[in-house]
């Protein structure tokens, strides 16, 4: 059985890309579905040196090794990423191991905006490249307005998302399987 991480890059409970990275798992289908938790204290070389690496970012890098497939749902905080998300990145890249290296990653956003985020994915997709993950480019999901996206049991109301997130899904189940 495949083994999907999902990370979410939101710190709220109650984000709307939580949502998203909920039904993402959904048509993902059969796996082992396990979530990536970004919390961890700001990166500090100083830190580390002293400290060693959070236990979080070890974790996170276990979850990154161990996985077949991982998806990332990512709001759009000003123009970028949220800088929990990107903190995250950096401590991971930090531990031993190139634990993204040829791990296939599908990116998808959810954000207020009418572009549903796509200056996020842009920056994240940024992010990631120097630890060469099999990125898939698409098809994108970029849901829009997304305070009104999901009814009330945390399901897409488009049927045009539903139907690009499933073809997302099936890409990243493909390229797991390869």
């Amino acid at each position: 059985m495949l083994t999907l991480l999902g990370i979410c890059g939101a710190l709220r409970a109650g984000s709307t890309n939580r949502l998203l990275l909920a039904e993402a798992r959904r048509v993902f289908g059969a796996a082992e579905h396990v979530e990536g938790d970004i919390r961890m204290p700001l990166f500090d070389e100083d830190d580390e040196v002293a400290n060693g690496f959070p236990p979080g970012a070890v974790t996170l890098h276990g979850q990154i090794r161990a996985a077949d497939a991982i998806v990332i749902a990512t709001p759009e905080y000003n123009k970028s990423v949220p800088g929990g998300l990107k903190n995250a990145l950096d401590w991971v890249s930090r531990v031993p191991g190139a634990a993204w290296r040829d791990k296939p990653v599908a990116i998808m956003s959810a954000a207020d905006g009418r572009a549903g985020g796509d200056r996020s994915q842009f920056a994240l997709r940024l992010c990631l490249t120097p630890f060469r993950p099999r990125l898939i480019t698409g098809p994108e999901v970029m849901v829009a307005d997304s305070r009104s996206a999901f009814d009330e049991a945390g399901r897409l109301r488009d049927a045009r998302y539903v139907k690009t997130l499933t073809e997302l899904m099936q890409v990243l189940r493909s390229e797991a399987g390869r």
